[in-house]
């Protein structure tokens, strides 16, 4: 009985050991892989079907350390704070088959179900990676219509598969342009993203041509360059309804160019992309750098991921993007134009009611969102020993009129 006893106590202490290595192993697991491992703690929503709202979402744990951890609606709403809430915010709804080298270029786009036919187009032509924001209504019967309809689209197409990011914004809020721009930028992974209207076809291959360069690749590196892709469109809009009669190679399109069919990109307001200077574009195969920039300008543009954030303040028409990119020249970036690489404005109709409207607010916003970045990014640079940097001198370039901008410079400079 006695050597019975003695084995039982070796069998429990044998079984005590090793679950204490296994608790071991799993707790030193746990903590490398929530402290060194990359964010892949949003899930692939791919196998979800489209009940949705009765489902978990937004509840996956974001975790920090073993045992602190916050839902990933509560982190999102943060991320997202300056939208109109409440906003739900549904990443990776459709997850890209491919994972993209992280030195390549994502456009970053957002659509509404009017445009899904012009999104399957872009998809198709760029074969590349793309972050793509949706807005769904949040009503039961309008969003399983659209949802029935995205799933189509993105079951329909081989290269939506391979390529692409869907992420969901569900909310009651139509137009929010800079907060949609903001989840695909955020959500986006590679290095570099372009910002792009889904109604304008790629009609050159700018995404090799950029990434086998290694002058331009050295530029975007360093963080400091935007590249501008030229845009047109046709001046008989009825023209610019087939993408399959658009040009293909700069010669082709300088022809339409010299007759008069093809114009710059919204003609008729120059400041909008008069900056890039399409004169000089005609006569040049060499990149340049945008010297007469204004803050109406507003390019389509291929730029760092690490940068500025679209001020999400900005709902509906007017303004939305211009205020994008006038942040992120305030910043230090320059734009320097593509030489050999278009884009061409696919026509469609606009809200023309609603964009006279918005357009008249968001102008009133966009006078002082200007003025208050002078002065935030003036004191930003000081503090930080950068102001007599070639960082800081777009923002002298552009805030040195304002009202009391010089006796701001000397406070802040005070202040170190």
């Amino acid at each position: 009985m006695r050597a019975e006893g003695t084995k039982a106590i070796k069998f429990l202490f044998l079984v005590y050991i090793a679950f204490s290595v296994l608790y071991t192993l799993n707790y030193f697991y746990v903590v490398y892989s929530n402290t060194y491992a990359s964010n892949n703690n949003i899930k692939p929503r791919n196998s979800l079907g489209l009940d949705f709202q009765t489902s978990e979402w937004g509840n996956d744990k974001l975790s920090w350390g073993t045992s602190d951890y916050m839902t990933e609606e509560f982190f999102l709403s943060k991320v997202f704070s300056e939208s109109m809430q409440p906003s739900h915010v549904i990443p990776y709804y459709f997850r890209a088959v491919k994972t993209p080298k992280e030195e390549d270029i994502t456009i970053t786009t957002l659509i509404t179900e009017n445009r899904f036919h012009v999104f399957d187009r872009l998809v198709t032509n760029y074969q590349g990676p793309i972050s793509v924001t949706i807005h769904v209504a949040d009503d039961e019967k309008s969003r399983d219509v659209l949802l029935s309809k995205l799933h189509d689209l993105y079951n329909g197409n081989e290269y939506m598969k391979q390529y692409v990011d869907v992420h969901l914004v569900v909310d009651n809020f139509e137009r929010q342009f800079n907060m949609w721009r903001n989840v695909a930028k955020f959500f986006a992974r590679t290095n570099y993203v372009m910002m792009l209207d889904v109604d304008f076809h790629p009609c050159t291959d700018f995404r090799h041509a950029i990434l086998n360069n290694e002058e331009i690749m050295k530029k975007l590196r360093t963080g400091n360059t935007a590249l501008v892709v030229p845009a047109f469109e046709y001046a008989d809009l009825q023209e610019g309804l087939d993408f399959h009669t658009f040009p293909t190679k700069k010669a082709d399109a300088l022809e339409l160019v010299e007759s008069g069919r093809l114009v710059m990109f919204h003609a008729s307001w120059k400041p909008g992309h008069g900056p890039s200077n399409y004169t000089h574009w005609y006569g040049t195969n060499e990149l340049y750098k945008v010297t007469t920039y204004q803050y109406q300008y507003e390019p389509y543009v291929i730029f760092p991921k690490q940068s500025i954030w679209c001020d999400e303040r900005f709902v509906g028409y007017g303004a939305n993007k211009a205020a994008c990119l006038f942040e992120l020249y305030l910043s230090g970036v320059d734009y320097w134009v593509l030489p050999n690489d278009f884009l061409i404005h696919q026509t469609h109709e606009y809200l023309e009611d609603a964009r006279r409207h918005e357009r008249r607010f968001n102008k009133k916003l966009y006078d002082h969102f200007r003025e208050e970045l002078c002065f935030r990014y003036a004191r930003n640079f000081i503090l930080n020993d950068e102001w007599k940097t070639e960082k800081a001198d777009n923002l002298k370039n552009t805030c040195n009129k304002i009202r009391g901008f010089s006796q701001a410079i000397k406070y802040f400079s005070s202040m170190k």
